[in-house]
């Protein structure tokens, strides 16, 4: 019977478009209820608000939860953790790159914590046990990995590790890549808010929509608009 659900989990995911297959044109070319047309850029006016960069596998999903976090002005899709400058898309996904899909969260820590973004990040927005693999994603891309820029960072998410192993929440102990702040470079524009620009996809129905349906209901108390 296992192997048989496994087979069928395995034949659901291989029909679903993965987020690496999907194209700028591709892309461009189809509208849904729009919330918003662009990107959501960096503040321009980043007075008291702090940094944060998560890669939890494709960043559409990722983006997406952070967005809807009170406190959180702004969530941007892109790419960091690698050595190539300014990459693209499709350098990223060749896998030489070193970078991983990754989400720069612009946010107010007297609305919401630090503390409490890597709670929403480790118990709810992805599987941090999977080592370069996010359910039909694979490769180093999409990898889990959080970026620190202070010791205090540092110190928060070796703490929130410690208790989602000991919580016994997976089955197997958190691979998250715990490195320092380097770089983040913004993805292309057509990236930016495609979750809400593309709500009928498959992918986004069928993968990206239970990433941020489970951050919803786990941690309803954190979100910008009640269930």
């Amino acid at each position: 019977m296992n192997l048989l659900k496994n087979g069928l989990a395995a034949l659901l995911l291989v029909s679903l478009a993965s987020c690496s297959e999907r194209r700028p044109a591709e892309a461009q070319a189809e509208t849904g209820p729009l919330t918003r047309s662009t990107a959501a850029p960096a503040p321009a006016n980043t007075a008291g608000l702090a940094v944060a960069t998560f890669a939890g596998g494709c960043f559409w999903a990722t983006e997406e939860v952070f967005e809807e976090l009170r406190g959180v002005k702004a969530a941007v899709s892109g790419y960091s953790g690698g050595t190539v400058p300014n990459p693209s898309y499709e350098e990223v996904g060749t896998e030489r790159t070193g970078h991983a899909e990754a989400v720069q969260v612009y946010y107010d820590p007297k609305q919401i914590s630090y503390q409490q973004l890597a709670e929403v990040f480790f118990k709810a927005a992805h599987d941090p046990t999977t080592p370069n693999r996010q359910g039909p994603d694979l490769g180093p891309q999409y990898r889990s990995a959080v970026f620190y820029r202070t010791p205090q960072e540092k110190k928060v998410l070796d703490e929130t590790i410690g208790r989602v192993n000991a919580s016994r929440q997976y089955g197997s102990p958190v691979v998250t890549q715990v490195q320092p702040f380097r770089q983040f470079w913004p993805a292309e524009g057509y990236h930016q808010g495609y979750l809400r620009l593309h709500p009928r996809e498959s992918y986004i129905q069928n993968i990206s929509m239970v990433k941020v349906e489970k951050v919803r209901h786990t941690f309803p108390q954190l979100l910008k608009k009640p269930l």
